[in-house]
């Protein structure tokens, strides 16, 4: 299938600013969840090769291709929702504020959204969600590679900030390094209580476990 067929199909309609939208880090145990939305030109002219579920692509493709899609974008914006509010309000609620906010922020606005998986957002504006979406519509894939690229290099800052965890290397997943640091180590400001119950016991046993 021709990754531009939904864009295409809702232009026919009526609708020429149509937003990918997609999110990445729901099931790390640090760190936040960081949403994208793109709405990208869909003319064959302004076609961006490549695209695709972000998690198919090596960190370098993705890197490239992120830096296009920022070239090329109509319009682009990246929300964060942080590990404090993620327990608070549940990942799959913080994954919708963030959906949402990316949308919100969107200059130009979008007139029309593509969601990822079956996510349906609080937002005056007609919507579809699409399994796999990632993988299977233009704009929802561009949407996952910026969101991933805009992730792993923030947890490549976190990790000059609380080295112990290696989050350079997990992206604040549960590894067996990571899950090993959280039992040795505590948890930091980043980490996800709701998230480490089975690996963390409530207590901050290193002083960089309180920053």
């Amino acid at each position: 299938m021709d990754l531009f067929t939904y864009e295409r199909e809702y232009a026919k309609r009526g609708y020429f600013a149509v937003a990918g939208v997609d999110e990445v880090g729901r099931g790390p145990l640090a760190g936040p969840v960081v949403c994208a939305a793109v709405v990208l030109p869909v003319e064959n002219a302004k076609r961006i090769c490549g695209i695709d579920d972000s998690k198919k692509l090596s960190p370098k493709k993705r890197a490239a291709l992120a830096e296009e899609i920022k070239r090329t974008a109509l319009s682009l914006r990246i929300e964060e929702v942080q590990a404090e509010t993620i327990d608070e309000i549940n990942i799959l609620q913080a994954t919708r504020l963030c959906m949402k906010r990316a949308v919100e922020g969107l200059d130009p606005p979008a007139d029309f959204v593509l969601t990822d998986g079956n996510m349906t957002l609080d937002l005056d504006l007609p919507q579809q969600s699409i399994v796999k979406g990632d993988a299977l519509v233009y704009s929802i894939g561009a949407a996952s590679i910026v969101a991933k690229v805009y992730r792993d290099e923030l947890m490549k800052r976190y990790a000059a900030e609380f080295p112990q965890y290696g989050f350079e290397r997990n992206a604040g997943y549960g590894t067996a390094e990571h899950i090993r640091a959280i039992r040795e180590k505590g948890i930091c400001r980043i980490h996800r209580k709701t998230f480490v119950t089975k690996f963390w016991d409530g207590r901050e046993r290193t002083p960089l476990a309180t920053i």
